[in-house]
């Protein structure tokens, strides 16, 4: 009987054994891959100097795209024209920020509490539908990177956020987002965007228009001003009604914005199935009853200030 025990204890030691030297050969392994990732990185490290102050270059998507139309002539030429920061309309960033990255000018590169509510949605939904990659994170991707999804790829574009933060200006990023993001099918940039919906520049876009462009931007192949689906339409008018609503210049605001993120990152449905008719409204009060007493705290419709031009507000006074 101790014979077997002893043998028994020998077998599980000689596992334990074999287990070691697995694990130390995969850290090895693992180690020299991470060394040659580094080397990698290292050799194709942007120049932040000229990307702060030079054009905005063609993006690996747009190179891409590129090599898809090469073999397939049917696809739509690449339409892309870069213009300069001051001459997109404050509208249009401020419906990019709401709808893709409210905190941008909060965090450094990587929103945490973005992530935690883009689980917790997933989680509700049995399923991985929603991400929460910031703007940040998809000029990288857009610029550097491919559209491939992989945990490698996720890492370089981890560390290029991390290296873009550190070098670029939040004006800078937005600039470069806004000039590669694309809006269609061989569309990428604002400019291209708003002179192949609309034929006119973009520094002519108006608030609404601005709103249709930030709810092309999760799924722009299939939902933009020209396919017009009910996500679309659904997505662009809470937009536009947060455009029109808010200022932007209280805490109040940032709160609203942020209540609204995940229904506004929240991915189009499966099927198009049409909504719910609403229950008709009630019936009208009897003209005999006695109106409403008047709210002491409801100032008077004469004393309600009207909200500036929506052209003239930002989300931050100090933001642009």
């Amino acid at each position: 009987m101790f014979g077997k025990r002893r043998r028994g204890q020998r077998g599980f030691k000689g596992l334990l054994l074999r287990f070691g030297r697995w694990l130390r050969w995969g850290l090895r392994v693992f180690l020299l891959l991470l060394i040659v990732d580094l080397f990698y990185l290292a050799a194709t490290w942007p120049d932040w100097k000229k990307l702060a102050t030079g054009p905005v270059p063609k993006s690996a998507f747009m190179r891409e795209y590129e090599k898809q139309r090469a073999a397939d002539k049917h696809l739509p030429p690449l339409r892309w024209q870069p213009v300069p920061f001051a001459s997109i309309p404050k509208p249009i960033t401020r419906a990019v920020v709401l709808a893709e990255d409210s905190r941008f000018y909060e965090h450094s590169g990587f929103d945490l509490i973005a992530f935690r509510e883009a689980m917790d949605y997933n989680w509700k939904e049995g399923r991985l539908v929603l991400g929460a990659s910031t703007i940040s994170q998809q000029t990288v991707k857009n610029l550097f990177l491919s559209p491939s999804r992989n945990p490698l790829r996720k890492w370089h574009e981890l560390i290029l956020t991390w290296g873009m933060e550190h070098h670029l200006t939040k004006r800078r990023i937005l600039d470069l987002y806004l000039n590669v993001a694309q809006f269609g099918q061989g569309i990428y940039g604002v400019q291209a965007a708003a002179q192949r919906y609309w034929g006119i520049p973009a520094d002519q876009l108006s608030p609404a228009q601005a709103a249709d462009l930030a709810a092309t931007l999760p799924s722009p192949v299939k939902n933009n001003p020209a396919t017009q689906t009910r996500y679309f339409e659904k997505r662009a008018n809470k937009i536009l009604s947060l455009l029109e609503r808010y200022p932007g210049e209280a805490a109040a605001v940032v709160r609203e914005v942020r209540e609204r993120q995940i229904e506004l990152l929240a991915p189009p449905p499966e099927t198009d199935i049409e909504p719910t008719p609403e229950e008709p409204p009630a019936a009208p009060a009897d003209d005999n009853s006695p109106p409403p007493a008047p709210d002491a705290n409801q100032p008077a419709p004469s004393q309600v200030e009207p909200l500036p031009p929506v052209e003239d507000r930002s989300i931050r006074s100090n933001a642009f």
